[in-house]
């Protein structure tokens, strides 16, 4: 159940910060976004998929480490990140 090959591209031309950059902290952050929003869908019709609701918590850890990473190495960086994705925090 991860995110469709299409979905991925796309996230990664718009976020990237040149050509070929698929790792940099602005493309990691978008991409586990994404990845959350789906698990947070599958979970709200099947409840009881607990293998789900623990991968989606061990993500939203990684999303929150590389928030902090972000925001204590790149902050005017986050400050785009976070205004592209509509974040309020």
């Amino acid at each position: 159940m991860a995110l469709k090959r299409e979905e991925k591209e796309q996230i990664i031309k718009y976020f990237a910060r040149h050509e070929s950059d698929t790792g940099s902290p602005e493309v990691q952050y978008a991409l586990l976004r994404a990845r959350i929003a789906q698990l947070q869908r599958h979970l709200a019709k099947h409840k009881k998929d607990y293998q789900t609701q623990r991968t989606l918590l061990r993500l939203v850890a990684k999303m929150r480490k590389l928030r902090s990473y972000m925001l204590k190495k790149y902050p005017e960086r986050y400050e785009k990140v976070k205004r592209l994705l509509g974040l309020s925090k």
